[in-house]
């Protein structure tokens, strides 16, 4: 796996655990201000990964949160009702 290949797929990881931008450029030894940069460009496979990333984990949390709601969390129907709510206005 090249370097550049490696970094893309550290992004997406870190981004998966909700790092903050600020932190991932120091492990990874990159200005913030670039990756902040690459990220905000939404042709760059850097932006792509990091975006995979977020949602691979939205996806996991709004499953859980399901869950509850189907036995009867009162803030997780709530929770899900809003989900549901911001999804139909985001069609």
């Amino acid at each position: 796996m090249g370097c550049l290949q490696k970094k893309n797929s550290q992004i997406e990881q870190y981004a998966s655990i909700y790092l903050k931008i600020s932190d991932m450029a120091v492990i990874l030894g990159i200005s913030a201000t670039q990756l902040r940069e690459d990220i905000a460009d939404n042709s760059t496979e850097v932006s792509r990964r990091y975006h995979r990333g977020k949602a691979a984990s939205r996806v996991k949390l709004l499953h859980q949160e399901m869950q509850l709601a189907y036995v009867g969390s009162p803030l997780a129907l709530e929770n899900t009702r809003n989900n549901l709510l911001n999804m139909e206005d985001d069609e």
